[in-house]
Order: structure tokens, then C-alpha cells, then sequence
């Protein structure tokens, strides 16, 4: 049996890495940098459609989203798509 310690050090390195990784799909905003991710209140607007309506979109498949942690966030180039009547 190989037992490995995960010390305190090599969390904060992976939490490092995954803050990372997060920054890097999720553009901080103020910027200047056209955001490639949206979170659901900017969809909302955008759209101009009830928190109901959106969640219907991800059900039935006509808007992809992708979920870290207790966040849903939508791809920018999807939104477009769908006001321009080519959804998915």
C-alpha cells in the first residue's frame, strides 16, 4: 500500500493553479477585454428574459452553460448566436 501526505503547501499550489485556470475562462471586467464568459444576471438583461425563461433555455439545450461551483456561466459567442436566431 503507497500512502502519499498532501501537506497544507501543495493545497495552496493547486488552489493557486485552479484560481489560475478560473482567470483565464473568466476575464476580470474594466478591462478593456470583450468578455468571453457571461454570468446568468448579464444573460438575463441582455436578453431581456426572466430567470425562469433562462433556466428553460438550459434545460431544453437551446443555450450551453457551464457551472463552477454554484456560478453558471455562458459563452458569449452562444448569446450571440441565439439573438442573431441560430441557437444551438
Amino acid at each position: 500500500m503507497n500512502v502519499e501526505l498532501i501537506t497544507k503547501a501543495d493545497l495552496q499550489e493547486l488552489e493557486s493553479r485552479l484560481l489560475t485556470e478560473i482567470k483565464k475562462l473568466v476575464p476580470m471586467d474594466g478591462q478593456g477585454v470583450s468578455k468571453k464568459w457571461l454570468k446568468s444576471n448579464e444573460v438575463r438583461k441582455l436578453l431581456k428574459i426572466s430567470p425562469g425563461t433562462l433556466q428553460n433555455l438550459r434545460i431544453n439545450g437551446t443555450l450551453s452553460f457551464t457551472r463552477i461551483g454554484s456560478l453558471i456561466y455562458y459563452k458569449q459567442d452562444d448569446i450571440n448566436k441565439l439573438l442573431e436566431g441560430g441557437a444551438k
